[in-house]
C-alpha cells in the first residue's frame, strides 16, 4: 500500500544534540521541520555509552543554542546529566521527534528531498543530516580470534567494569573511550592492560585549573603547527616522556593532527597517573590471538578474561543517502556545518573540532538555519 506523503520545511534525520540544535533554531526562524529518529527517545547514543564517561571539554562552552547547561552541573557534566539536559532542551523548544522511525532511503526528486523512512514518506526543500559519527562499530579483526576462549566485545556495549572484577582486561585502542575503561576497569578491581597501536598525542584536560579547551578556543585563529609549537613546553612538562611506558608520539601535534586528520588527541583525566603506577601494562598492537589471550607484534603473551575493543565508530551514511560528491566511500561527509554546493543539503556534527564537539554543533546548527532562512 503507498503511504501518504508528508511535506515539510526541513527534514532532519537524528535526534541527538545536532538534530536538537538545528531543529530549534529553525523554530525560532518559523520554519517547520520533522525530526525523524530511529531509537525512542533523545540523545539515544548518550544514554547507551558507558557509565564513567563525562564531557572532556567544561560546560562553559558545551550548550546548545537558546538554553545553558545548569549552574548546578560540575566543570565537566557527567553522562546522565547530559541525557537529562538534552531531554529538558526538548521540552524546551516543545520538539517532538518522530522516534522509532529508521530513515531507509532519501534522495533528491524535482529538486526535492524524498525521504523515506519505516513509517513514512517526506518531502522537503532541505535535508540536515545530524545522526553523528557513532553510528556502525568499527571491529578490527586477527588471525586466531575465533579460538579466544574468552569474552570480546565493543566499547558500545561496555557499561562499566563491575563484571570483570578480579579478570584480566585488554583494552584496544588509547582513545578518550579506551582510557576512561581503563580507570573505570581498575577501579573496579580488574586488573586492565591495553594495545596502543599507533602513536598516540596525549593532551591534560587542564592546565593550571583552566581547561585545556579554553586555551584552543583562544588559539583558533593560529596555523595548527604555531599552536603546538606553542602548547608543546606545557603539554611536556604535565603529561613528560611516555616513550619509556610505551607510548610514541606522531610527527604531528595534536591540533595539526585533529584539523589535517580528524582523529582527536587523547584528553588524560587520570589514565596516565595508573600506567606510570604500573597499574595498567601497555603493549604494542596484536598479532594475533590465542586460545587464552593474544600475542603482540613485539611478541609478547599475555592471558586475559576478556578484550575490550575502544576501537571507534564510522557514520556509514551512503547506505541510505543518495548524495552524489557529499560523502567519501565509507559514507563519511566531505563537510560539516555548511550547505553542500546545489543540493541544499546539510551535516551537522561531522567535524571533529579542536574546540568541542558540542561548542561546534551550536556554531553549526545556526550557521545551518540561517542558510537555510537565506536560501527560502
Amino acid at each position: 500500500m503507498t503511504q501518504p506523503l508528508q511535506q515539510t520545511d526541513v527534514i532532519i534525520v537524528g535526534a541527538g544534540p545536532a538534530g536538537l540544535a538545528v531543529a530549534a533554531c529553525l523554530k525560532r526562524t518559523g520554519k517547520s521541520c520533522v525530526i525523524l529518529e530511529r531509537e525512542a527517545q533523545v540523545g539515544s547514543s548518550w544514554r547507551t555509552h558507558y557509565d564513567r564517561l563525562h564531557l572532556h571539554t567544561d560546560k562553559a562552552h558545551s550548550s546548545l543554542p537558546g538554553y545553558k547547561l545548569p549552574d548546578s552541573y560540575p566543570r565537566y557534566p557527567a553522562r546522565q546529566q547530559v541525557v537529562d539536559y538534552l531531554d529538558a532542551y526538548a521540552r524546551h523548544y516543545d520538539l517532538h521527534p518522530r522516534f522509532l522511525e529508521e530513515v531507509r532511503d532519501a534522495r533528491r526528486l524535482n529538486g526535492q528531498w524524498e525521504v523515506t523512512s519505516s513509517e513514512g514518506v517526506y518531502r522537503a526543500k532541505s535535508l540536515v543530516v545530524a545522526s553523528g559519527y557513532n553510528n556502525v562499530p568499527q571491529i578490527p579483526k586477527w588471525p586466531g580470534q575465533d579460538k579466544f576462549q574468552g569474552r570480546i566485545l565493543h566499547s558500545k556495549h561496555y557499561r562499566n567494569g563491575a563484571a570483570f572484577k578480579d579478570k584480566d582486561v585488554l583494552v584496544v585502542g588509547l582513545g578518550n573511550s579506551g582510557g576512561e575503561m581503563l580507570i573505570d576497569l581498575h577501579e573496579h578491581g580488574a586488573r586492565p592492560c591495553i594495545a596502543v597501536r599507533s602513536p598516540v598525542n596525549v593532551i591534560p584536560r587542564e592546565v593550571m585549573g583552566v581547561p585545556f579547551l579554553t586555551m584552543g578556543i583562544l588559539q583558533r585563529n593560529l596555523p595548527s603547527r604555531l599552536v603546538d609549537k606553542l602548547n608543546a613546553p606545557i603539554t611536556n612538562a604535565i603529561i613528560g616522556d611516555l616513550r619509556p611506558y610505551g607510548i610514541r608520539r606522531p610527527a604531528e601535534g595534536p591540533v595539526t593532527q585533529i584539523r589535517e586528520q580528524g582523529r582527536v588527541p587523547f584528553i588524560d583525566v587520570g589514565t596516565i597517573r595508573l600506567i606510570k603506577e604500573g597499574h595498567v601494562t601497555v603493549y604494542p598492537n596484536i598479532e594475533c590471538f590465542t586460545p587464552t589471550g593474544v600475542m603482540f607484534v613485539d611478541g609478547r603473551q599475555r592471558d586475559v578474561d576478556a578484550i575490550v575493543l575502544a576501537t571507534g565508530f564510522k557514520p556509514v551514511l551512503n547506505h541510505w543517502l543518495h548524495a552524489p560528491g557529499a560523502m567519501d566511500d565509507q559514507g563519511t561527509p566531505h563537510s560539516s556545518g555548511e550547505a553542500v554546493v546545489g543540493q541544499n543539503l546539510y551535516f551537522c556534527g561531522f567535524y571533529i573540532s579542536p574546540t568541542g564537539m558540542l561548542r561546534e554543533i551550536a556554531m553549526e546548527a545556526q550557521d545551518i538555519s540561517e542558510h537555510i532562512v537565506r536560501s527560502a
